[in-house]
Order: structure tokens, then C-alpha cells, then sequence
């Protein structure tokens, strides 16, 4: 029996008898996979990304815009031979990378999908960061894009909105094992990203504070080489909550403040958004299309 302790969680349980916090098993569960456009202009390309849609998260956010699929109630069991064999669907579709989001909870078989042969695009690693270190070690070689976000610095907000009051401490290390095993960004002459990290960090109506810190992290922990995105998508859930600045979308006036303090903290290589991107039809259908 094996217990799984793959992240910060540390269920310590045995997932092929019950599901741990990510709300699923140890067997492979996607609820879609596809050409995605809805990434920064080096991810997305003009093919699209060739995106696989991991069920369960370990994570929980209140905020979450992928409630269904987070929390384990959509998902189709696959075995690691399909997963591959998706990869490369995507592929022949037109993929200019394979884009795994939200894996962390399935980094073992994701290794065995991806150690047969090197895949003739690059794969990413799309995460809340939330993280150990040892489980992206296994990743070693076998990621060439890491897209880390960096959710918060305060752990009383990290624990308020997504019950991970140690967030911080664990993503930013996350973060620099992810620097380690692929380094500085590398940019074809498409534009496309074909190897480094874009750190990805979602602006929350009322807690600008928030965004400063994060920016700050930055600053402080990781070098130009890393590329930066300060997103403005933030889109209300149905469900009204408790913290009364989470149920209205983001003002253009917060968002130039966090551009203003992203500047003058010496940020220059990265991506910013539109105010129009925070739109529910840029979430897809987890309708297990492509699975």
C-alpha cells in the first residue's frame, strides 16, 4: 500500500481505496483536452496550446472558476497509455506545446506518460504552486515550461481563500526548484517560449496589498530571466461569498495600480491583460472532449 503525500497536503492516505484532498483517486482523470488560445501570446501561439485538464486540485479556492473539475465531480478515468497517446492527438491537431494544468496530484504517472520518448514540443507544467519539492524533482528533464502561479504572500489571506495558510512558503520554493531545473526563458524567433518560467499572479478586487507583496516576492527571490504575468481575469463565482470585494470583478483603476507597482519595481519581462479577459466563456467545457 502506498500512501500519498505527493504535496503540501500530506494526506498520507492510500488514494487507490479513497480520494485525499484533491478529491481524486490515483488513477489519471481528465476532464478535457484541447487547443487552448486563451494563453499568453508565447504559450497559445497560432496553433493553440494542446491543453490536458487534470481532475481533482489540491488547492481549493473559493474563488475557483473551475469548480466542477477542481473539486473532483467531472473527470474521465484514463490509463497512462491514453494520456500519451492525447499528447499526441494534440500534436497532430496543430499544438505548439503540450500544456498540463493542474497535474500536481498525478506527477507519477505524468512521468511515465512522458518518459517513453521526448515529446517534439515542448510540455508545460501549469500550477498553483502549492508544491513539494521532492515531487517536482521526479519532473526533472521531462518539463520544459513552468507556469507557476504566486497566489498570495500573507498567510492570513492564503488560508482565508484557499485554506493553505503555509501558501508562501511553499510556493516560492517550488518556484526556484522549477528555476533550477529550466532556467532563464528562451524565446524562438516566432515568439514562441520554447523552455522557462512565467510566473503567473491574479490581481483580487480589494487586496491590492496582496498584489504588491507578490510583486515584491519577485522581485526579491527570482531573476529578469523570469517572465512575468499580472492577470485581470478574476471573474466572481455564482455562489455569493463571504468577503465582500471577491463578489465584483476587478476596476480598471485597481488594475493600473498593480501595473504601476509592477513597473516601478523593475518588472519588465512579462504580459499584462485586458480588463475585457475576465469573461465566464474564456472557461472552457469540461465536457471530457478530447479525452
Amino acid at each position: 500500500m502506498e500512501r500519498c503525500n505527493l504535496c503540501p497536503r500530506k494526506c498520507n492516505i492510500d488514494r487507490s481505496e479513497s480520494a485525499g484532498f484533491c478529491r481524486v483517486g490515483n488513477r489519471l482523470t481528465l476532464g478535457r483536452a484541447g487547443l487552448h488560445f486563451w494563453e499568453e501570446p508565447c504559450i497559445s501561439g497560432l496553433g493553440g496550446s494542446g491543453t490536458v485538464f487534470f481532475s481533482g486540485c489540491n488547492m481549493g479556492c473559493i474563488f475557483c472558476q473551475n469548480m466542477e473539475l477542481s473539486r473532483g465531480k467531472v473527470g474521465k478515468e484514463v490509463s497512462v497509455k491514453r494520456l500519451r497517446e492525447i499528447f499526441y492527438e494534440l500534436i497532430e491537431d496543430g499544438a505548439d506545446n503540450i500544456n498540463l494544468v493542474t497535474p500536481s496530484h498525478f506527477v507519477p504517472e505524468i512521468v511515465k506518460a512522458l518518459s517513453a520518448e521526448k515529446l517534439p514540443v515542448p510540455v508545460v507544467y501549469n500550477t498553483s504552486s502549492y508544491e513539494e519539492v521532492q515531487t517536482l524533482r521526479m519532473l526533472e528533464g521531462l518539463i520544459d515550461i513552468y507556469i507557476p502561479d504566486l497566489k498570495y504572500i500573507d498567510s492570513s489571506i492564503s488560508k482565508a481563500f484557499s485554506g493553505a495558510s503555509d501558501y508562501a512558503e511553499k510556493a516560492i520554493p517550488a518556484i526556484k526548484e522549477m528555476y533550477r531545473q529550466v532556467g532563464e526563458a528562451v524565446i524562438d524567433e516566432d515568439g514562441m517560449l520554447l523552455k522557462g518560467i512565467i510566473i503567473r499572479h491574479l490581481v483580487l478586487p480589494g487586496y491590492l496589498n496582496n498584489t504588491y507583496d507578490v510583486i515584491d516576492a519577485v522581485t526579491e527571490n527570482f531573476s529578469s530571466g523570469v517572465l512575468f504575468s499580472l492577470m485581470s481575469q478574476y471573474t466572481p463565482p455564482k455562489k455569493e461569498l463571504k468577503f465582500p470585494s471577491l463578489n465584483r470583478r476587478l476596476t480598471s483603476k485597481e488594475y493600473e495600480k498593480a501595473v504601476d507597482y509592477m513597473y516601478l519595481s523593475g518588472i519588465e519581462n512579462g504580459f499584462l491583460q485586458e480588463l475585457s479577459s475576465a469573461k465566464e466563456e474564456y472557461t472552457p467545457d469540461f465536457d471530457l472532449s478530447g479525452v
